[in-house]
């Protein structure tokens, strides 16, 4: 991608924006989006935090700057995750707060995700009034005799850590004592990640535990970009491998053997388990496994999706009074803690699941059936994008259409799907099937479809 300011875009998505520090992301436009987002909530209380990401400090003093500029008390928690950030919110009974990070995107990238009171993102509807108020440039500065303090705060995380733990038999964890490789990847996991693990008398290895950003591999926890973690297992003998992103609120896991078995997996984990002590529904986005869907219809419970995005789980995990939800790149919500992606939780449940079933990590994963699925990505222009997502309705007339989001199609052996990201300057395909050979085939209709002009 060209670093040129003409040709880097500033993403601005339904909970933030995310850009190219110094190219589409200044400390102006953050300063300035700050500003509009804190205008209507000047006189009250708003939390800022970062990830581990070089850029951070530096944001961290824009964001600070426009929030104070507008009368907000900004109440500084430094690097911190992002569902610490959430949980830290709504206990502390802020108004909002901006987490300043670009979740799996490349080190060049930054952002700021806005929350609201109840300490999870924004809605769409508020997302996009802030997004507004900042390119009509309606913001409302206050005089220097309005002008707030900057708070600091010497231990954001134990609440967030103290509320994970109540969640779980502690007692059952401590006596497995077992041992655990988390690869926190100079993230924000790094922060709270040991800590909490150690909590539950886990012996811990941590690889690149602090959180200054100098990643040791491609941010996203992906198979490729694990295998030091795989061998940090292995090396260990020990009993799992926990990886999380930059803002630790997605988790990625490694059985005994040293396997990644993938981030779908994390999800449908937290929901076998979770089910398995209380029924109710299940929510999850239209991109997410069927092996998570498998597992609430196991257990006779409904399932809901909705489009990719936390905040559309969150909102209708909130409607349907939903046990437990996420997203299938490791993203686990539990509204025990909140309505936000949790990698704490995440780990949590799995320990207590593995103290629970005494029996390894690789067994239990092994009990949930199996899908070829396959995620590509790739640039294509918008105006493109659409006449695609036509074509494709008209590809698969046997299918069940759903067009909440880009489209998805469901199949008798499978379904696939394309939708523009949020997140990133490109489409997304996702296929899945039940082998591999009928997976490529739905690809690679859709990529005929997709080179079509």
């Amino acid at each position: 991608m060209s670093s040129s300011l003409n040709h880097d875009p500033l993403i601005v998505g339904i909970s933030g924006i995310r850009g190219i520090v110094g190219s589409s992301l200044t400390p102006q436009v953050v300063t300035d989006f700050a500003a509009a987002y804190g205008s209507p909530l000047a006189g009250q209380k708003i939390v800022v935090s970062r990830d581990g990401r070089t850029t951070g400090p530096m944001l961290q003093h824009a964001v600070a700057a426009g929030l104070m500029s507008v009368g907000c008390r900004v109440v500084d928690i430094d690097i911190a995750s992002t569902p610490t950030c959430g949980y830290f919110v709504k206990s502390s009974g802020a108004a909002g707060g901006i987490q300043i990070t670009a979740s799996h995107n490349p080190p060049p990238w930054n952002g700021l995700k806005l929350f609201r009171a109840e300490g999870f993102v924004l809605s769409p509807e508020a997302g996009a009034q802030v997004a507004d108020a900042y390119n009509q440039k309606r913001i409302r500065y206050v005089g220097w005799d309005r002008m707030p303090t900057l708070e600091t705060v010497d231990d954001p995380h134990r609440a967030h850590l103290e509320a994970v733990l109540s969640c779980v038999d502690v007692s059952a964890i401590r006596a497995k004592k077992f041992r655990v490789v988390l690869d926190a990847n100079h993230g924000a996991g790094g922060t709270f990640g040991p800590r909490l693990l150690e909590l539950m008398g886990c012996d811990v290895t941590v690889l690149g535990g602090s959180p200054d950003g100098r990643f040791e591999h491609p941010p996203e926890p992906i198979v490729e970009n694990l295998t030091s973690l795989c061998d940090a297992v292995r090396r260990a003998e020990a009993d799992v491998g926990f990886a999380t992103d930059p803002d630790a609120d997605r988790l990625a896991m490694v059985d005994q053997t040293g396997r990644y078995f993938g981030e779908e997996y994390t999800l449908a984990l937290a929901i076998k388990h979770r089910l398995s002590q209380q029924l109710g529904p299940v929510v999850i986005n239209g991109s997410t496994s069927r092996i998570s869907e498998d597992a609430a219809r196991a257990a006779g419970v409904k399932v809901y999706r909705t489009k990719v995005g936390e905040v559309h789980v969150a909102e209708r995990m909130i409607a349907e009074q939903a046990v437990i939800g996420g997203e299938g790149n490791g993203g686990v919500i539990d509204p025990r803690i909140g309505f936000i992606r949790d990698s704490a939780i995440g780990m949590a449940m799995t320990l207590e699941m593995l103290a629970a079933r005494r029996i390894p990590l690789s067994m239990i994963v092994d009990e949930i059936p199996r899908y070829a699925l396959r995620k590509d990505k790739f640039t294509i222009d918008r105006e493109h994008l659409a006449p695609a997502i036509d074509r494709m309705e008209k590809a698969f007339p046997a299918g069940s259409v759903d067009r909440s989001d880009g489209i998805r199609v469901d199949l008798e052996d499978g379904w696939v799907q394309l939708r523009g990201s949020n997140t990133e300057p490109i489409a997304r395909l996702i296929a899945e099937a039940k082998t591999q050979s009928r997976v490529d085939e739905l690809c690679s209709v859709v990529q005929k479809l997709l080179s079509t002009s």
